[in-house]
């Protein structure tokens, strides 16, 4: 698409201000790398575009028209403007500036978002980092309406829009109350949970169908009388013999202490694990604003979540 002919083009705005700073067209074209006919073109064009006379040629030089005056610092400050763009074009195929939109699930985003946020902020201070969590169905929904550009949540999701890749997975508790009979377990089997009375979180959450195919295979019996707002909801409810529930292992070291008086968490043998991972539209193929995010969830995993999740860097 043209250029329209009311509209200066970049070239001759930077001929021009190049010809107001040297003061002769000789220097002005020898600056530029262009013939002195050339210049000479290009400014008779800008003029012709601007309709104002710009310069005016004298014997040792020229003066810039009262017009050409007034122009000059407006087209300095259109090419600032443009090369500024031009920088933040480059930062932003750099990944190292922009806005990042995240989207997070409750029962993952508030216990590993922190310390990668934490990552970013350190190694990439420009970068824009907006977060929010909903249910992981809002949040899919938000994802491919554009309102997300990155949603860490549970897989594996069946989208064929979205590209996903898993981080870690991460080990899942059985949480009874401390005076429960298998509070004093050093471990637990699915055998174990026949007959259990077990707690979920709503059907929105990817949660509560693990826990409700537990309950199908193991004979346990989900209390779908009694919804979980929350992890700290359902830990809450697990404290009032409710019931038992599922807790990942990312919570339990952020909320739940090891001297928590109410609540025992029991690790399976073998362990029970859900698999945590991010999304991002396929559109946009792999920016590098989302690769930035995930080297730092890759760094974060292997330093600070070490021990309590098994990562799936390169997955």
């Amino acid at each position: 698409m043209g250029v329209p002919p009311d509209l200066p083009s970049m070239r001759q705005l930077r001929y021009f201000v190049t010809l107001a700073d040297n003061g002769q067209y000789r220097r002005a074209a020898e600056r530029l790398g262009i013939s002195q006919p050339s210049l000479s073109l290009q400014i008779a064009a800008l003029e012709n575009r601007v309709g104002q006379r710009l310069v005016e040629r004298r014997r040792g030089g020229l003066v810039l028209t009262p017009a050409g005056r007034e122009i000059l610092p407006r087209a300095r400050d259109i090419l600032a403007q443009a090369e500024d763009l031009a920088a933040l074009a480059r930062s932003l195929d750099a990944g190292v500036t922009g806005t990042l939109r995240l989207g997070a699930t409750p029962t993952i985003g508030p216990y590993m978002l922190p310390g990668i946020l934490r990552h970013l902020h350190e190694t990439h201070p420009e970068l824009k980092l907006l977060a929010r969590d909903g249910p992981p169905r809002d949040m899919i929904e938000d994802l491919l309406a554009g309102a997300h550009d990155l949603v860490v949540t549970q897989l594996p999701l069946a989208a064929a829009d979205l590209s996903l890749r898993p981080l870690y997975r991460e080990p899942l508790f059985l949480a009874v109350a401390r005076d429960h009979a298998l509070a004093a377990r050093a471990r637990v089997g699915t055998a174990d949970l026949a007959g259990l009375d077990m707690l979920s979180l709503g059907p929105a959450h990817a949660l509560h169908g693990q826990i409700t195919r537990l309950c199908r295979d193991t004979g346990a019996r989900l209390r779908s009388e009694y919804e979980g707002t929350s992890l700290d909801a359902l830990r809450q409810m697990v404290a009032m013999n409710m019931g038992a529930t599922l807790l990942p292992a990312l919570y339990l070291r952020s909320e739940m202490p090891a001297h928590d008086t109410d609540v025992v968490a029991v690790p399976f043998h073998p362990v029970m694990t859900r698999t945590v991972g991010v999304a991002w539209r396929r559109s946009l193929g792999h920016p590098r604003l989302i690769a930035r995010f995930l080297e730092a969830a890759d760094a974060v995993v292997a330093d600070a979540y070490k021990g309590l999740v098994v990562q799936m860097r390169g997955a």
